[in-house]
């Protein structure tokens, strides 16, 4: 998720203060995408560093800052827009590196570790499913998100059902075994050395 742009996006519908662009990324998002206050605020500042937004001062003191997009930042976001995300190469996922690792580790049931996460993806789902059934359908913004993540979570759901039925298929060889363990070296018997005699005559 690119915060800069999409703090650029609403800055397109006219000025706004930091608070209220967090507000509002929130409500269009439900939620699903909680922003931190000093995350927006230093966004913000970098995105005017950068010359992509500007800032005006209250007349009062302490007033908080309004901030206005740019015709630069209207022409990164565009940019941004157009440009398709990088799918060249797969990410690096967690859960397949966690089923990877729970492969190779003896004593490690990975059945029930790729059961654990399905278990806890199939809940997500039923709380994305009761949002989306109790938000307005006009919501055009949010209805997109919830969508989004129920894909999403569904491709993995049935990547974890994959990847389980893969493994049941496995020959036994293939499984995780203790291999023995090297003597230490306080426990290894070296063999004593022989004592030099000399030739009798």
């Amino acid at each position: 998720m690119s915060v800069r742009h999409a703090l650029l996006a609403l800055l397109t519908e006219g000025p706004s203060f930091g608070l209220q662009l967090r507000q509002e990324f929130e409500a269009r998002t439900g939620e699903v995408w909680p922003l931190n206050v000093g995350q927006v605020y230093a966004t913000l500042q970098r995105l005017e560093r950068e010359g992509h937004i500007e800032s005006d001062e209250a007349g009062r003191e302490n007033a908080q800052k309004r901030y206005r997009i740019t015709g630069t930042g209207e022409r990164e976001l565009d940019v941004w827009l157009r440009t398709p995300p990088e799918m060249t190469a797969p990410p690096r996922d967690e859960l397949v590196i966690k089923v990877q690792v729970a492969l190779r580790v003896p004593g490690v049931d990975v059945h029930e570790i790729v059961q654990t996460h399905r278990r806890h993806l199939v809940e997500n789902m039923q709380r994305y499913t009761h949002l989306k059934a109790e938000a307005d359908p006009e919501d055009i913004g949010l209805g997109l998100v919830v969508d989004a993540e129920l894909f999403r979570l569904e491709a993995v759901v049935r990547w974890l059902d994959a990847a389980d039925a893969r493994l049941r298929r496995r020959p036994a060889t293939q499984l995780p075994t203790r291999e023995a363990q090297p003597a230490r070296p306080s426990e290894s018997v070296e063999p004593r050395p022989k004592r030099a005699t000399g030739a009798r005559r």
